[in-house]
């Protein structure tokens, strides 16, 4: 196993300790599912139907209380699930031998409903800047969400190929169980930032494009996704990203996780044909006939 492998894990054992927040740990029972969800004054409150910051990889409409925190780890392994037979899978963990792609994210609240977030991704060193004001509360008088989203990311740690972002993100929840998004989304310069990590259709590998070019070019996508609560504190969630417009090589990138949320702590196994993770990556869609396993794993400072 890989030495990266060994440390995240180290790393999940020790962040899924017993230590608990007090505003997240409060027992299941106690909550409520009314018909029309009421918006919460005190953003600290756990929302059952809202429980993480991501779906799996675009952004929810989740508030952060003013001065509070979030961390956030991602491994998307290197290991195309559907390549080679069960027994050679299973001879590489499942993908886990192969390395894998690492991030983390740390984002902060700085003003009431308004966010900074700094991520980086071992995925071309790249450094993530994004801010995110909760314009909207679903209420009563007020159906959706409403989140409104900016970014920059560069590559070899944020020294090349920047690629601006902007977006929005809108949920509806349904009672206590229920959460659906949509998340339209721009981002700039998408092709040169994709340069060097194209897939490789036949080892699920990353490998140089061989159209790749220095133009910029833009590209248009809609992040579609939903998170359903089963029992007190488990989730299945999904995602697609469909390209409207622009850039769209490959075809479009999607995730599935399954969650359990324990406390402050949110645990993801994720499936995805992509090892984006960034706004700008995203946009590049996924590979065909691709499935690599990787997980989140998210820690709530408040």
């Amino acid at each position: 196993m890989k030495i990266s492998s060994i440390v995240a894990l180290c790393v999940v054992a020790n962040l899924v300790a017993p230590a608990r927040a007090v505003a997240q740990a409060e027992p299941d029972t106690t909550v409520s599912a009314p018909a029309a969800p009421v918006a919460q004054d005190d953003d600290a409150t756990l929302d059952p139907a809202e429980p993480d910051f991501v779906v799996v990889n675009l952004p929810t409409t989740l508030r952060l209380p003013l001065f509070k925190s979030n961390f956030r780890l991602t491994h998307r392994f290197a290991g195309n699930l559907r390549n080679g037979t069960f027994s050679q899978q299973a001879g590489n963990l499942f993908g886990i031998d192969q390395g894998a792609i690492i991030g983390f994210e740390y984002r902060f609240a700085v003003a009431r409903h308004a966010e900074a977030a700094f991520y980086r991704s071992g995925f071309e060193k790249t450094i993530q800047l994004y801010g995110k004001y909760d314009a909207l509360q679903q209420r009563r008088s007020m159906p959706v969400s409403i989140s409104a989203l900016v970014s920059i990311e560069g590559t070899d740690n944020f020294r090349d190929k920047y690629a601006p972002a902007v977006g929005v993100v809108i949920s509806r929840r349904v009672g206590s169980r229920l959460a659906g998004y949509v998340t339209p989304m721009w981002a700039h310069n998408t092709a040169a930032s994709l340069e060097a990590i194209t897939h490789d259709h036949d080892a699920g590998a990353n490998a140089e494009s061989p159209d790749a070019t220095h133009v910029h070019r833009d590209t248009t996508y809609v992040g579609l996704g939903g998170r359903l609560r089963f029992g007190s504190s488990a989730y299945v969630a999904a995602e697609v990203a469909v390209r409207a417009q622009g850039y769209a090589p490959d075809e479009p990138g999607y995730g599935v996780s399954l969650e359990k949320r324990v406390g402050a702590h949110m645990f993801s196994l994720t499936f995805t044909n992509t090892f984006a993770t960034t706004f700008a990556q995203l946009a590049r869609g996924g590979a065909a006939n691709s499935l690599f396993l990787g997980f989140n794993l998210g820690r709530k400072f408040f």
